[in-house]
């Protein structure tokens, strides 16, 4: 049996027409929303928990009181997040860093943070 040959149009590529500009104007328009207020950060509340607590916590502790104080987190250990923000802003602003570690697994705030 003979096999057909199938023939196919050539793709051309589209022309951009004046619409692409117009969704931009729209895009633009519709992104002067005003803005909703921030939440506060888990590593703001976690500076909030420790201003308000006068003694070394450890990661859990933290997270516990931070999730009270209204930190919406989806992640299946947050404690474990807590724990590297506040080391990450240790290591990345040294003395600058709200938080010191107190002792193994401890924090507390810096002075005059």
């Amino acid at each position: 049996m003979a096999t057909k040959k199938r023939t196919t149009k050539k793709k051309t590529p589209r022309k951009r027409s004046s619409a692409s500009n117009t969704r931009k104007k729209k895009t633009a328009l519709k992104s002067r929303k005003p803005a909703k207020a921030k939440r506060a950060s888990g590593i703001d509340l976690a500076a909030d928990v420790l201003r308000k607590s006068k003694q070394p916590l450890n990661a859990k502790e933290i997270t516990e009181r931070v999730i009270k104080a209204g930190w919406k987190t989806k992640g299946a250990t947050p404690h474990a997040t807590l724990y590297s923000a506040m080391v990450r802003e240790i290591d990345t602003k040294g003395k600058e860093a709200r938080f010191v570690k107190a002792g193994r697994g401890q924090f507390t705030l810096r002075k005059g943070a």
